[in-house]
Order: structure tokens, then sequence, then C-alpha cells
């Protein structure tokens, strides 16, 4: 693959991370919990993928930083408007699969 095609690779993969950030964002309804039980990842794990991907670059951005990205505003403002209390059988689906 030439430098060209990687360069449009990743512009591509920008845009589709962008989309689904965006997607997350827009879809408040959608809790952690479900997203952990359904796909085994959440926003806060993409926060931590942001983490470790720009440290990986040599940028050094905090965990509450790519909340902020990830969620589109701070997680706390998130949490308060958004976050609900997990049921006891979104819990038992979550813990089962540890």
């Amino acid at each position: 693959m030439n430098n060209n095609n990687n360069k449009l690779t990743m512009e591509i993969q920008s845009e589709v991370f962008k989309m689904l950030v965006k997607h997350l964002q827009n879809k408040t309804e959608v809790q952690n919990i479900d997203l952990m039980n359904l796909a085994d990842f959440c926003r806060n794990c993409l926060s931590k993928w942001y983490v470790s991907a720009a440290k990986d670059k040599g940028v050094e951005i905090s965990y509450d930083e790519a909340r902020n990205i990830i969620y589109g505003m701070p997680y706390d403002e998130w949490k308060s408007k958004y976050q609900k209390e997990a049921t006891k059988e979104q819990m038992e689906k979550f813990n089962s699969k540890k």
C-alpha cells in the first residue's frame, strides 16, 4: 500500500471515528451499561483508548479531557443529565461476563 492510500485510509478512519462519537453523543438514551453488555465497550472505554493512542503519539491528554471529547461535555454534566441507575438485570448481565 502506498503512502497516498495510507493517508486516505487514515482520513476515512478519522471521519468514521468522528461519526461514531457524534452518534454516541446524540444517543444519550443508550446507557454505558447497555453498550458494555452488548458490545463490551462504552464511552469510557473510548476515552481510555483515546488517552492511550495520544500517549503513543507523544501527546499528553488527561482521562477527563478525553471524556470531554467523547461525551461532548464534562463527564459529570453528562452523568447528571443522562445517566440512569443500572437495573438489577443490567448489572447481572454485566457481572456474568467477568
